[in-house]
């Protein structure tokens, strides 16, 4: 993978697996189409129940490889404690501005973890003063400002605005998923469902009930666009729609 490439879109998540989960569909279907896409965690999960940041960081680069990204870079702001200062600005700021992408996912306003709403500040502020000409570490490059800034949905649930149809792509979001080993439940992975059974602690993404939640809900939002699997995303204003034809889906009345 390249740290110095222009990319189409970049996925910002607050720990690793958060956009596997809540995007991962979406970011390898624009790679599945040709458009370069990168990853960047904002953490290592160092301060969650299972796994090790070593771990973890060792899984998102799997997961990354099988989505097919074409960069992953891992930040350091602080797990459980989300930090929103300036320096992580800056150092956010200088990673947009070398990956000058035209669109970014990132986490919703409010969420379950309290680092998800923070990481959703951050990113909103940051795909702003990445373009002031003033602001950004030295020698960081030009000004880049994203033309848009989605978001994609994690445990708590807002009205999509729109909702990506990822029937084509959903082994791909499903391998990507089983290569948290540490985190996630992997069905057929051997042995009982009861997570009781496993060394490590039980947390409500390792179980086999979130994973079934998981489906659910991307086929629920599929429904929604009369296709098998979708994942919805929110953003502040409206799209902008040039042609009413071009967003017409099938079976929809």
């Amino acid at each position: 993978m390249s740290d110095d490439i222009k990319l189409d879109a970049l996925a910002i998540g607050a720990h690793p697996d958060d956009v596997e989960l809540g995007c991962g569909g979406t970011v390898a279907l624009l790679a599945k189409r040709g458009l370069k896409v990168g990853i960047v965690h904002l953490t290592s999960g160092e301060r969650g129940t299972r796994g090790t940041p070593e771990q973890r960081r060792s899984e998102a680069a799997s997961a990354a490889e099988i989505l097919g990204v074409v960069a992953l870079e891992f930040l350091d702001f602080g797990d459980g404690a989300l930090r929103t200062g300036y320096a992580e600005e800056e150092e956010l700021i200088a990673v947009l501005r070398r990956y000058r992408p035209e669109v970014i996912f990132g986490p919703a306003p409010t969420d379950r973890h309290p680092d998800h709403g923070r990481a959703n500040a951050l990113v909103q502020a940051v795909s702003f003063y990445s373009g002031l000409a003033g602001r950004g570490p030295a020698g960081s490059g030009d000004p880049h400002r994203p033309a848009a800034v989605f978001s994609y949905m994690q445990n708590d649930s807002f009205e999509p605005r729109f909702i990506v149809d990822v029937t084509s792509v959903w082994e791909i979001k499903l391998a990507a998923l089983a290569a948290y080993g540490s985190q996630i439940f992997r069905p057929g992975s051997g042995g009982s469902e009861s997570e009781a059974a496993r060394p490590e602690p039980v947390t409500k993404v390792s179980t086999p009930d979130f994973y079934r939640a998981m489906e659910g809900r991307a086929r629920h939002f599929g429904n929604e666009i009369s296709a098998t699997f979708g994942e919805p995303f929110w953003c502040a204003k409206p799209l902008a729609v040039h042609d009413p034809m071009a967003i017409l889906s099938r079976g929809v009345r």
